[in-house]
């Protein structure tokens, strides 16, 4: 029945960002709805505080007065759309603190899949076939079919750094992850 998942982003009192969040899913829990209610999350951050010359860490709110949730969507015959069931959307936007969904006049917008990997709330395994030190063969862009030895990769970036031989010398390329495969299979 539910085809995909999705990421929303509800508005709340500020200040009650925790409550909301441990709210729905209770609520979630006791009517069964997990499969629907997958996850929620309030997004924060570590940082350290010098004051009085005394270092300490503080957990800080990224987007203070928001939560967001995974839900479950499904075709909608009528709206001849995706979108989160009625009784899911009324679960949310009833539950205590919450003044609202993010999108035009309180109509629920699924967040892109840039913003949730921005925002960082799902993190991306990225596996590639290739290490330091391997000969690869870079495909597509410029130096399409060229060959070199990978000198470092950077995952969070996306990018991997080879080392291709052009006119008798060493070039340094920065290319992304995908736009290179293992030379040896």
């Amino acid at each position: 029945m539910f085809e995909e998942y999705k990421w929303y982003a509800v508005h709340t009192y500020s200040g009650y960002e925790n409550k909301v969040a441990d709210n729905i899913i209770k609520v979630a829990d006791n009517r069964g709805m997990r499969d629907q209610i997958i996850e929620v999350c309030v997004p924060t951050e570590t940082v350290v505080e010098i004051k009085d010359d005394k270092r300490k860490e503080v957990v800080r709110k990224l987007f203070p007065g928001y939560v967001l949730v995974k839900l479950a969507i499904a075709y909608d015959e009528k709206a001849q759309e995706n979108k989160m069931t009625d009784e899911v959307w009324y679960i949310i936007r009833n539950t205590r603190g919450v003044t609202g969904f993010v999108g035009p006049e309180g109509r629920p917008v699924p967040l892109t899949e840039d913003e949730v990997i921005k925002i960082g709330v799902e993190k991306r395994t990225v596996t590639v076939g290739y290490e330091v030190g391997d000969l690869v063969t870079i495909i597509g862009g410029s130096f399409d079919g060229f060959s070199g030895v990978v000198d470092s990769i950077d995952i969070d970036n996306d990018t991997v750094r080879v080392i291709i031989s052009m006119m008798g010398r060493d070039t340094p390329l920065e290319l992304g992850l995908d736009q290179v495969e293992s030379a040896v299979d």
